[in-house]
Parts: C-alpha cells; sequence; structure tokens
C-alpha cells in the first residue's frame, strides 16, 4: 500500500501518513493515560524520544529503499539488523555459521556480487541497498529499546508518545515532498490504511510481545519475514526476483531461524 503511494506523495510523504495518522490513533485510544505518560520520569522520557527517533530513520530509510529496490531484497538487507544484534550476543562457536550465511547473503544482494561474475541477479540500485541496510540498524536499536519501553509505560502510551516524536521528526521531509497532496482524499485514506496496518497494530503488539518473550522466540517469529516479503512483492507488486536474490533471502532467514532457534534452553 506505501510503495503505490510513492508517486503522488513520495516516500518521505508517506512515511509521514504512516507515523503521524499512526501517532493520532494511539493517542486516542490511550488519551486518558497519556497525561499521566509525560509526567513520567525525565529517563522514561527520553527513552520515548530515543524510540521515536529509531521509529522515524527506521520507517524512512525503509520506505526510501522500497522506492529503488524490489520489496523482498529491501527486508531481507533490513532483517540484518536484528539479526546482528542476536549473533553479537553470543560467542558459540555455531553462530559464526549463521553469521557466514548471513553474509554470503548480504553480499549476493550487494552491487560487488555484480561486479565479481555472480550469476543469476539483477543490478541492484546501490542507494537503495545503503537505504535498506540503513533501516537495518535502526531495526537493530528498535528490537534492543522495544522491552524497554514496554515496561516503562503503563499500556501503550510510551508507544503513543513515540510515534508522536517520529511524526513530528518526519513532518518537514514529508511535507516537502507532498505538499498539498497528503490532503487528497485518496492518499488519506490509503495513509489511514498504512497507518493502522504497519504501525499501530503491528508495533503495538511488537512492544507487547518483547515484554513477554525471550528475543531467540522474538527472532524465530520473524525469521520468515524476508521470504515472506519477497512473495508479497512478487504477487501484488509483481516484482519478480532472479535466482541470486532468492538464494540470498533464503540464505538470510536460515541464519536468522538458526541463530534463534538453536539456542540453549535456560
Amino acid at each position: 500500500m506505501a510503495k503505490s503511494l510513492f508517486e503522488a506523495v513520495g516516500p518521505g510523504g508517506a512515511v509521514f501518513l504512516r507515523v503521524g495518522l499512526a501517532a493520532l490513533l494511539l493517542a486516542f485510544l490511550w488519551r486518558r493515560r497519556l497525561a499521566g505518560a509525560v509526567l513520567s520520569s525525565r529517563r522514561s522520557l527520553a527513552l520515548a524520544a530515543t524510540f521515536g527517533f529509531v521509529l522515524a530513520g527506521m520507517n524512512f530509510c525503509f520506505y526510501s529503499a522500497l522506492e529503488r529496490i524490489p520489496l523482498g531484497v529491501a527486508v531481507t538487507l533490513e532483517f540484518t539488523g536484528p539479526l546482528a544484534v542476536a549473533l553479537l550476543g553470543s560467542r558459540r562457536l555455531l553462530d559464526f555459521l549463521w553469521g557466514a550465511l548471513a553474509a554470503g547473503g548480504i553480499f549476493l544482494l550487494s552491487p560487488f556480487a555484480s561486479t565479481t561474475g555472480v550469476a543469476g541477479g539483477e543490478a541492484l540500485d546501490p542507494v537503495g541497498v545503503i537505504f535498506a541496510l540503513l533501516a537495518g540498524a535502526f531495526w537493530a536499536c528498535y528490537v534492543l529499546l522495544g522491552g524497554l519501553l514496554g515496561r516503562s509505560f503503563a499500556g501503550g502510551t510510551g508507544l503513543a508518545l513515540a510515534t508522536g516524536v517520529g511524526a513530528v521528526l518526519v513532518a518537514p521531509v514529508g511535507l516537502w515532498q507532498a505538499g498539498t497532496e497528503l490532503l487528497a482524499p485518496g492518499v488519506l485514506l490509503a495513509g489511514a490504511g498504512i497507518a493502522l496496518l504497519s504501525t499501530a497494530i503491528p508495533y503495538t503488539l511488537e512492544i507487547e510481545a518483547l515484554k513477554r518473550m525471550p528475543a531467540r522466540v522474538f527472532g524465530v517469529l520473524m525469521s520468515l519475514e524476508p521470504a515472506v516479503a519477497a512473495l508479497i512483492g512478487f504477487v501484488i507488486l509483481s516484482e519478480a526476483l532472479q535466482l541470486r536474490s532468492w538464494a540470498a533471502i533464503l540464505l538470510v532467514s536460515a541464519a536468522a531461524a538458526g541463530s534463534a532457534g538453536f539456542r540453549p534452553r535456560r
């Protein structure tokens, strides 16, 4: 849905609609508790502001990547962020195998693979690849901070505050890229759908999940995201991927599942 808006409002406008409308929705849902949340400790408010910055950066970089490279490739590269968190937190020998698989997948998607004779792949926009990797770095911060945010605020008030901060941060870029197009009824309707389906609902559920389950379980549940994104991109956006991209997606998915699934029980 978001990619369909890029022609009208650009990635910045789509991000502004996504985060801004989600912030309004979450503020309405948690309006009775927001006053108390605003009076939280400085440390908690700083955490919410930092998380808002992370949300703004993650979404802007991801949409900027989507403008230039296929959905499945963008999600695969972005997924290296939380995968790196899992791998860097362990010193087991087996984790080096998962790291090698992930590195192989990233190399296959990199512009360098096109210049080294790796067959079966399409040329990818290097700027899009960089944006996707930056989105991955922000996603890693999201995973690290999400549980802290959920435990620092009652209900979804922390996420409501964070999305408000994120909306303010992306507003200049969104207004610059989209202007008055943001007020078009069709654009607003699509933006509301994106805000609900991409931010308000999933982020609320993920914050609750991060409070309640080990990171390795969270990783298992997310490990198929690159492959699912590639299938959605193929079916809905008609983004056909070549052999090299599919191989990279499978390598990163296998690394994520292996890293999260083969951990000793505690």
